[in-house]
């Protein structure tokens, strides 16, 4: 799921430092073969090659909170808004407004990241969606 952006300068080289170093914890994902069991043709018949370049978006969401319109209005520079989240608490991961997974910061030659912590399983994901 993690795939790079080639940035000139140094930045890159310690990006790249930092993946190649978790490469080794990843593991493999296998995806369930549910076009077979519907009778269909099986993953191996079917290239994903045709959807791999198709952009989507990803968030990664701190907390959320709701407030009046008129406590909206008020705030400027410096104001503080409560989310509904403890700190310390990991962040959501949301592909096309979808959780997909848990995360932390963290800093990389001084550029924010996400180090994902907890991946949602594709039967979560779908539990959800009912």
């Amino acid at each position: 799921m993690s795939e790079t952006t080639e940035t000139t300068g140094s930045g890159s080289d310690d990006w790249a430092a930092a993946m190649q170093e978790q490469a080794g914890d990843v593991e493999k994902a296998e995806l369930p073969n549910l076009v077979a069991e519907a009778g269909g043709p099986t993953m191996e018949d079917t290239s994903l090659d045709v959807i791999l370049d198709i952009p989507v978006s990803i968030s990664m969401e701190v907390g959320q909170t709701s407030i009046s319109i008129r406590n909206l209005l008020q705030l400027n520079q410096g104001s503080v808004v409560e989310l509904d989240r403890l700190a310390g608490e990991p962040l959501d991961v949301k592909v096309n407004g979808t959780l997909i997974a848990h995360g932390e910061v963290v800093v990389v030659n001084e550029k924010f990241g996400i180090r994902l912590t907890d991946v949602i399983s594709a039967s979560e994901r779908i539990k959800k969606l009912k």
